[in-house]
Parts: C-alpha cells; sequence; structure tokens
C-alpha cells in the first residue's frame, strides 16, 4: 500500500481536530515544567539546606535510565566527578561521601527502584524526583533521602526540577525553570495548529521531511542530544530512516547520496526514492570545532545536493536551548504524521 504526503491536511480542521489530544500535550509542554517546579519548591529548599549542613559530595552519581538528560547538562559544569549510571545498581565506590541524584518521572521502573535502595543501604545522600507514592518513593525512605515530588509524568520538567536543585548547590549549572518554561511557550505558539503553514516553521519543516531520510546533527552535547530525540521522534511518526549522530558519522551517509537528476520522473517506478535531508539544531555553540564539523556537512550536502534544513534556538540558558530545539523537531515529526496517508 503506497503511502504519500497530503499537505493540505496540515491546515485542514477536521485533521487538525482528530490530532488535538497530541497537539495539546505538545503546548502544555512549558505548563508542566512550571507545575513541577512550584509543586517542589519546598522539598527542593529542604534538600539544599540539608546540603549546606555537609560538605561538598566527593561525586555526583546520576542513577536510573533518565540520567544520560542529566549527564548531557553536567559534564561539562559540574565541579565534583560526575557519572551517569543508568543501569539497576550503583558503582562499586559510591557511598557516603557522595550524592546520588535520580528521576523516575512515571516512578514503577523497578531497576530505578533497585539503585535508589541501594543508594539508601549505602548511606549516600539521595535526591529522587518521582510520584510520591510509587515504587521508587518507598525504595527512597531513609535518613539522607529527600524526595522531589514529580506529578506530570514528564521527563524534561523533572529534570529541570533536578536541574535547579543541582544549580542552586552549584553542583550545575543555571537552569531556571520560568526562562525553560517560557522557551516552550514561545515554540508552541510559533508552530500552533492554528498558525497557517506558510509562517508555522515546523509545518514547514514536515513538507520538508515529507519525501526525505532526515540526518540529524547538533554540534553541542545539548544539542546532540535533542538531535537523537528528534530522530526517534520522525522514526515513530513516519516509520521511515531518521539517523542522528556525530559528524564523521553523518558524512558518508551524505557523501553517498545520489545526485540529484532535475529530469527524475517521481511518479516513475523507482522515482520516488527517499534522499537525505540534513537537519541542522543549532542552540548558537561557536566552538572551533562545532564550527568546523557544520561546515564539513554543510559542505558535503551541497556537494551531493542534499536539502539542509535548521532549527535555532535563543533561549538565554543552555537547558531552555535544549527544550526548544527538542519541542520544535517533535511539533513537525506529529506534523508528518498528520501528513502521510495511505492509499
Amino acid at each position: 500500500m503506497a503511502t504519500w504526503f497530503d499537505e493540505s491536511r496540515l491546515d485542514d480542521e477536521t485533521a487538525l481536530a482528530n490530532a488535538d489530544r497530541v497537539f495539546r500535550a505538545l503546548a502544555e509542554a512549558g505548563a508542566r515544567v512550571r507545575r513541577e517546579s512550584i509543586d517542589a519548591s519546598a522539598a527542593a529548599a529542604e534538600a539544599v539546606a540539608l546540603g549546606q549542613d555537609q560538605s561538598r559530595p566527593r561525586a555526583v552519581i546520576a542513577a536510573g535510565p533518565d540520567s544520560r538528560l542529566l549527564r548531557a547538562v553536567l559534564e561539562p559544569w559540574c565541579p565534583v566527578p560526575f557519572v551517569a549510571w543508568p543501569g539497576p545498581a550503583l558503582p562499586g565506590w559510591a557511598g557516603s561521601l557522595d550524592l546520588v541524584v535520580v528521576l523516575a518521572p512515571d516512578g514503577h521502573d523497578t531497576g530505578t527502584a533497585s539503585a535508589v535502595a541501594e543508594a539508601v543501604r549505602r548511606g549516600c545522600q539521595v535526591v529522587v524526583a518521582c510520584p510520591p507514592t510509587s515504587l521508587v518513593a518507598d525504595h527512597a525512605a531513609g535518613r539522607y533521602t529527600i524526595v522531589l515530588p514529580a506529578v506530570t509524568g514528564d521527563q524534561l520538567a523533572t529534570a529541570v526540577v533536578m536541574l535547579e536543585y543541582l544549580d542552586r548547590i552549584s553542583l550545575g549549572p543555571r537552569a531556571d525553570a520560568d526562562q525553560v518554561a517560557e522557551a516552550l511557550d514561545a515554540v508552541a505558539v510559533a508552530c500552533s495548529p492554528h498558525r497557517d503553514l506558510a509562517v508555522n516553521p515546523a509545518k514547514m519543516l514536515a513538507i520538508a521531511l515529507a519525501d526525505a531520510n532526515p540526518v540529524v546533527w547538533g554540534g553541542s552535547v545539548l544539542a546532540a542530544r535533542a538531535a537523537r530525540r528528534v530522530a526517534e521522534s520522525i522514526r515513530r511518526a513516519s516509520g521511515r530512516t531518521a539517523l542522528a549522530g556525530d559528524a564523521e558519522h553523518l558524512l558518508p551517509v551524505i557523501e553517498a547520496a545520489r545526485q540529484r537528476d532535475v529530469f527524475d520522473d517521481p511518479f516513475a517506478e523507482g522515482g520516488g526514492e527517499l534522499r537525505p535531508m540534513l537537519l541542522i539544531l543549532d542552540d548558537g555553540a561557536e566552538e572551533p570545532v562545532v564550527r568546523e564539523h557544520r561546515g564539513r556537512l554543510k559542505a558535503a550536502a551541497q556537494s551531493r545536493g542534499v536539502r539542509v534544513e535548521t532549527l535555532t534556538a535563543d533561549a538565554q540558558t543552555e537547558v531552555a536551548r535544549y527544550a526548544s530545539l527538542m519541542l520544535q523537531g517533535t511539533y513537525a515529526a506529529e506534523y508528518l504524521r498528520l501528513g502521510l496517508v495511505e492509499d
């Protein structure tokens, strides 16, 4: 059964109404960040006060499967050794001198609960962001444990709460929940389903994605993580190949692209071939290595006639820029899903 892209559906009221639940959830991303920050404020203040009574931890361990986002933010900044440990346990050396931070937005992951219980048993200082009535919270009971209540189940909102706490105890970069929420709100306005195709960047990107296999690249650590999340959203929305990786991994894909022939008939057998498209996530990072990799990718794309699209973010903090890029890409993926129809 053939699949094709009907761009008229992106402005069709009936089609958009049928997808209202999805787009409403995307539009509420900023509200979820604000709610998590407000609900966790008292517990976060308690955790900060507890940290003031103790010396700086020997190391910070981010445990659980959601630890990779914390690693992307903290590794370049944390003034003490930092390690992400996504498995159901802890490093063998972890003990009472260390701080263990855990993200558990739904609170029911048994591996995360096991890691938290191990941290409590070893006497670590533990800060867990999870629902207060959950499996993880039950395993977190301990003298040196603080639970930051999570109520939305949103990984990003939960991570922002934890990053705000780490910022307040001088173990991480600035992470202002209001600025993250404002960046998400700005994307929701710009990419709203009620915003016309001609002025909606997410709808325009969806059209560009319609006949392409995207190759997604971000230069900074956080932009690279956003690229992986955007590629994952595109794969789920379309069932097509979407790659994200470092420049040296993506260059061969672009360089192997067949030169576009202007005389190709897109309706002929084999004429509807999906070509690579380079999607750059630009969070304003201008380090020499980032500029060099971006230049190589663009040059390769130009030499092979590969289309280049760019998503940008200009929020004040790194986390807000990451959130903006990820939400823009997610909106585009959902518009791609909406426009794809089967004969």
